[in-house]
């Protein structure tokens, strides 16, 4: 690394200093591109937005000896591929061995998620396997004595909800409460977080003219008054979350912490893709930063329903990936350019000098082999096919009667 990278680095530091670590603010790094700069230098990224939790798709070692001795939270993903083999508590253990226990202490492994938002994926096995596979994962943890550090969880899709609006009234879908139900209780015992992939990108791309745009980018506007709870929502996530809240009490487990796995907005999307451009992107991520700075500060801001709960967040995502499936905004979630220079500014100040592009300091390709399976974890879901995903218009529709209000001098200025 010569010295202006040096001094890159040196001025990401200052600014991560300068704005504050976040002890809640999450982001995903993934790896579908072969134009990326070294785990290094994802590293020092990370760090340059304040976030300490990091959210993988795999256990690759690259990544876990980059993040090695820094402190920050790591979740790594056990792809839908793994689950048949996860069920034998024996391949389990010997999966956590091989892969994750090497990089202890030193890598900061807080959790691991199993499967990515299985029960919307339409596929009986994988469902069936879901949790036979945590409970294997969970009993391996047990076993090598790590399962006061490290905790199994599985992601959700918003799908999952039946309803969504008000937010009072949120539901689980029927016919995935038997399954649920016991994943939950599961989680209730070991103590794991509920985690939601939220996207109200999708609400507005679905109905441009009947969701305003300022409560999906948490800009100043009317909002709305949930009838049944009288809480006000000036935002649509706040709503998507505290709908989730709702679905779980229904269900005897309303004390479970929800996360937010996944939730961002693309700079950039095909013709039919309302609200994929670049201003968007950096309000809706602007603004969720600033928002989850404030919620770690000593005066908590959660959610209306929750508003003494921290907001745990995964911004998605890290960088834009060239080589993801699907319509153009699929690769352009990034905050960062695979140069290592923003995509858009977040509202600090971030050093000019670009990282060099697939500068991998250990000599190995940016992209990890992808296994063979359509489900593979370093090839995560495709954010805009998931199954289902247009429930999450439910929001929206009943949302027409807003009369956004533009407040020039309160907006953030992104």
């Amino acid at each position: 690394m010569d010295h202006r990278h040096w001094r890159f680095f040196i001025m990401l530091f200052i600014t991560a200093a300068a704005i504050g670590l976040v002890s809640s603010l999450g982001i995903n790094y993934g790896q579908i591109a072969n134009n990326l700069p070294s785990q290094d230098d994802a590293v020092a990224l990370v760090k340059s937005i304040g976030a300490t939790k990091v959210k993988l798709y795999d256990a690759d070692p690259r990544v876990l000896k980059a993040f090695a001795n820094t402190g920050v939270e790591l979740m790594v993903g056990l792809g839908n591929e793994y689950l048949s083999r996860m069920k034998d508590p024996k391949q389990a253990q010997a999966w956590i061995k091989a892969n994750l226990q090497p990089y202890l202490p030193a890598t900061k492994i807080t959790s691991i998620f199993v499967g990515n938002e299985v029960l919307t994926f339409n596929d009986t096995s994988l469902t069936s396997n879901l949790l036979p596979a945590m409970q294997s994962v969970h009993a391996a943890l047990i076993n090598l004595g790590l399962d006061k550090q490290i905790t199994v969880t599985t992601t959700h899709s918003l799908a999952v909800l039946q309803t969504s609006y008000p937010p009072s009234a949120g539901a689980f879908r029927p016919d995935l409460a038997p399954c649920l139900a016991p994943i939950l209780s599961f989680q209730a015992k070991t103590g794991s977080p509920f985690l939601i992939n939220a996207y109200p990108y999708f609400a507005y791309k679905a109905n441009p003219k009947q969701v305003p745009l300022e409560y999906v980018l948490f800009q100043p506007n009317e909002g709305m008054v949930d009838p049944s709870s009288n809480l006000h929502y000036d935002n649509m996530l706040f709503a998507q979350i505290d709908a989730v809240y709702s679905a779980l009490d229904s269900l005897g487990y309303g004390k479970l912490p929800v996360h937010i796995s996944e939730t961002g907005w693309p700079s950039k999307g095909d013709q039919d893709e309302a609200g994929a451009n670049l201003e968007n992107a950096k309000k809706y991520n602007g603004n969720l930063i600033k928002m989850a700075m404030s919620s770690s500060s000593s005066a908590k801001k959660g959610t209306p329903c929750r508003p003494n709960e921290d907001l745990n967040i995964y911004v998605f995502a890290l960088f834009n990936e060239n080589m993801k499936p699907g319509p153009a905004s699929e690769r352009n979630y990034g905050l960062f350019k695979p140069d290592g220079t923003p995509a858009y500014p977040l509202g600090f100040s971030l050093a000019s000098v670009p990282v060099v592009a697939g500068n991998n300091n250990t000599g190995v390709a940016s992209t990890p082999p992808q296994p063979t399976s359509p489900t593979s974890s370093t090839g995560y879901l495709s954010i805009s096919s998931a199954s289902s995903l247009e429930r999450c218009r439910l929001l929206g529709r009943s949302l027409s009667f807003l009369v956004p209000l533009v407040m020039e001098l309160l907006i953030l200025k992104f």
